[in-house]
C-alpha cells in the first residue's frame, strides 16, 4: 500500500479500515485498525508481560491507567505542539501561537503529574517497562524535535525515563522507520 499515492481512499483498503488511515494489521482471519488496539493484539499472543506488568490484576489496571492517560492527556497535547512546530510548516502553514500557548500550559500540568509518578515508579505502570510507556514514544520522538522539548529535560524524573525508552533496542529499530517527514513524501513539498 502507498499512502501517497492514496491507496488508503481505494474499496479495498476502506473495508478494511473504513476511516481510510493507515495502520491495518490483518492476522489471519481477523482485521484491526487503530495502533493502540493492533498494539494491545499483538502484546496479547507474543508479549503479554508488557499489558499485564508483574501478572496481578493491580499490575494490569495501572498499565491501563496510564494507557489511558497517554490517549486522554498527554497525546492531545504534545500532538498539538508537534503539529504546529514541525507538521505545519512542512505542509506551507504557518504555526498558531495561540495554539501553542495553550498546550504548553496543559503539558506542563501533565508532566508535573508525570514527573510525581516517575518519581515513585521507574516506568508510568510500576518497576517494568509496559505498553503505557512504549506508546508514548512516536510522539515524544518527534515532540522532542521541538524547542518545547525542555518541559521534558527540565523535569529529571521525566528525563530519566524518556533517556530510558529512547535507549531500548526495540525503539531504537522502530525509530528508524519513522521519517522526519512523517510519512508526506513528495505532499510535504507541494
Amino acid at each position: 500500500m502507498k499512502r501517497e499515492a492514496g491507496d488508503h481512499l481505494l474499496p479495498d483498503f476502506l473495508a478494511k479500515n473504513p476511516f481510510s488511515q493507515v495502520p491495518v494489521l490483518e492476522d489471519g482471519d481477523l482485521t484491526l485498525f487503530e495502533s493502540r488496539a493492533i498494539a494491545r493484539h499483538v502484546l496479547r499472543k507474543y508479549k503479554l508481560e508488557l499489558l499485564v506488568g508483574d501478572g496481578s490484576p493491580e499490575s494490569a489496571a495501572m498499565v491501563d491507567v496510564w494507557l489511558e492517560v497517554e490517549a486522554h492527556q498527554h497525546h492531545p497535547v504534545a500532538g498539538a505542539i508537534s503539529i504546529q512546530c514541525l507538521l505545519a510548516p512542512l505542509l506551507g502553514g504557518v504555526r498558531d501561537q495561540a495554539i501553542l500557548d495553550e498546550n504548553v500550559v496543559k503539558l506542563r500540568k501533565v508532566l508535573e503529574v508525570y514527573e510525581e509518578r516517575l518519581s515513585a515508579s521507574k516506568y508510568l505502570a510500576g518497576e517494568s517497562v509496559s505498553l503505557a510507556d512504549l506508546n508514548h514514544f512516536p510522539l515524544m520522538h518527534y515532540f522532542m524535535q521541538t524547542e518545547y522539548a525542555s518541559l521534558v529535560e527540565e523535569r529529571p524524573h521525566v528525563k530519566a525515563w524518556w533517556e530510558e525508552l529512547k535507549a531500548r533496542p526495540a525503539v531504537r529499530k522502530v525509530k528508524e522507520f519513522m521519517s522526519p517527514d512523517f510519512g508526506l513524501g513528495n505532499k510535504a513539498e507541494q
